[in-house]
């Protein structure tokens, strides 16, 4: 029996790697899985507005992406919280079949993206080395690289890369036990187990055995572990335990361990083996990225369109790959030709802004100015009063998440008045994790975002 989290948690990874970062992250993955209604899957969204946008632009992909993991799935239905009281009675918890390009998450299988594999993987001189990493694991877990510690910005690579090993070791090893999870949802999964001890006593020993019983085990987003002390102590207890028993370890961030704001003896642990990080792909290599894109999906587009969404967009593949999405979707919902320059423009100006260049610390300084109507010299002064310190460290959340590692958090302290690079992660790790539990800061960052991508 599956729970409908975990039937919704694998379409959502089928889904994700079939849609732009920008259309998962503000509609789909804001989406609540209510259950199973014969074979629909019902779906909750927050207004009617994004009922319609779901319906209008993204149910066929849900619709697809579904069947293909669950093939008994036969539709989606996204509804809105007025209308609950006539669904009828939905399942929680189906026993459900599973398709056979996929295993089924179970306490020791995990399902991977399809498409995220080696030969899908654009290889430049900025992810060569954790490349070539990447498949030494999967060709020999537990040999020469462990733990492997995979690293860089927002939308380089890094968890397709993790998908690929997954989907060679589950190919090639099929004996071996292999558990995908991310940070967030080991942390949940710790703090349940806490919760559930008090009714069950073989709760927290069934979590501890569920992790350190695995022949490989591949954690991503590990920088989730910032601040939570708890899950910080199991995680070194889970490391030192499969480590010892000569078991592959594989981890991901989107910073190395010592920019981490964890304990010092697991940033150690983590910096045990091999550290690869993932830099932005040159010039070269977004182009030949694009090239590959277009050839999966049957678009035809020159290399002067290709040129310049790789010119704009440097350091997020997935951004990239969103704005070639959008000019795939815009010339076909208007009848013209993806390669006239003026149907780009017109498919690019509400996306983000095509006259202007790439996005830069400036840019974002000056949003964030306008939004909370601060001044750039308090902004990145001395001033500590609460009306300029909040509106600091949502700058400076936003510079690290947007402009990922092309700006080091050095240079970041030096242009707000010369403060430490502690600081600064101090300010990013604070902001981060406000936007998961304060509506408000999340509402905030998000509103500048989206002044700087001018949606």
């Amino acid at each position: 029996m599956l729970k409908i989290s975990q039937i919704w948690k694998n379409i959502l990874l089928e889904t994700e790697a079939k849609t732009t970062t920008l259309a998962y992250d503000l509609y789909i993955n804001t989406l609540e899985p209510i259950g199973i209604y014969h074979d629909r899957l019902i779906l909750l969204a927050e207004t009617r507005a994004l009922k319609n946008i779901v319906n209008n632009n993204y149910k066929d992909v849900l619709r697809v992406s579904a069947k293909s993991v669950f093939p008994s799935i036969l539709d989606v239905e996204v509804i809105t919280e007025d209308e609950l009281p006539h669904v009828g009675s939905v399942a929680q918890e189906v026993d459900i079949p599973v398709s056979n390009k996929y295993i089924a998450e179970t306490e020791d299988k995990v399902t991977f993206v399809s498409q995220y594999t080696f030969e899908n993987f654009v290889v430049g001189k900025s992810n060569d080395y954790a490349e070539a990493v990447a498949r030494a694991v999967a060709d020999n877990p537990s040999g020469k690289y462990n733990p492997v510690f995979l690293w860089g910005g927002v939308g380089l690579g890094k968890t397709h890369l993790m998908h690929a090993i997954g989907n060679s070791l589950q190919r090639n090893f099929p004996e071996k036990n292999i558990m995908y999870v991310t940070c967030e949802q080991f942390v949940n999964e710790f703090i349940e187990s806490i919760a559930d001890n008090k009714s069950n006593p073989n709760a927290m020993r069934n979590f501890r055995t569920k992790y350190r019983k695995l022949d490989v085990f591949m954690m991503d987003d590990v920088q989730f572990l910032a601040n939570k002390e708890g899950a910080q102590e199991e995680i070194f207890n889970t490391f030192n335990e499969l480590y010892l028993a000569d078991k592959q370890i594989i981890l991901s961030s989107d910073r190395p361990p010592k920019e981490i704001n964890i304990a010092e003896r697991l940033k150690t642990r983590f910096a045990t083996g091999v550290i690869a990080d993932i830099k932005p792909p040159d010039l070269e290599t977004r182009i030949a990225i694009l090239q590959k894109k277009c050839n999966s999906k049957g678009y035809n587009l020159t290399i002067k369109v290709l040129s310049l969404i790789a010119e704009k967009i440097t350091n997020n593949i997935r951004e990239m790959e969103g704005m070639l999405n959008r000019i795939i979707s815009y010339s076909t919902l208007v009848g013209g030709d993806p390669n006239d320059m003026d149907i780009v423009a017109d498919a690019l100006r509400d996306y983000a802004d095509a006259s202007n260049d790439i996005i830069t610390l400036d840019h974002i300084v000056k949003a964030t100015c306008e939004y909370f109507n601060v001044k750039k010299d308090d902004l990145v002064g001395k001033k500590k009063s609460k009306e300029i310190v909040i509106p600091r460290q949502i700058c400076i959340y936003l510079i690290c998440d947007i402009l990922g590692t092309s700006v080091p958090l050095v240079k970041i302290g030096e242009f707000f008045g010369g403060r430490d690079h502690t600081t600064i992660m101090h300010a990013r790790d604070k902001i981060s994790e406000e936007c998961k539990t304060n509506d408000v800061t999340a509402a905030q960052v998000k509103d500048i975002r989206d002044k700087i991508y001018n949606r």
